[in-house]
């Protein structure tokens, strides 16, 4: 079953400005937890968990940004 538009817009919400800043911490407390990398590595770990948190949520934000289809 699809969402509807004003229910994605809903959990996009949602998923910005409550599961985004969890991710952020954890994200951090666990960089923080292991032993200096090199810089190169610790840079690809940052990208890769940069671009990770989203990757579960494509579905949502899919359309978000534009009108209303069903108006």
């Amino acid at each position: 079953m699809a969402l509807s538009y004003k229910a994605r817009r809903r959990w996009s919400m949602i998923v910005l400005l409550i599961w985004l800043p969890f991710y952020i911490v954890v994200a951090t407390t666990i960089m923080t937890a292991i032993p200096r990398l090199p810089t190169l590595v610790e840079l690809l770990i940052y990208l890769i968990l940069g671009v990770a948190w989203a990757l579960p949520f494509k579905f949502i934000f899919k359309g978000v940004g534009k009108d209303d289809p069903d108006a």
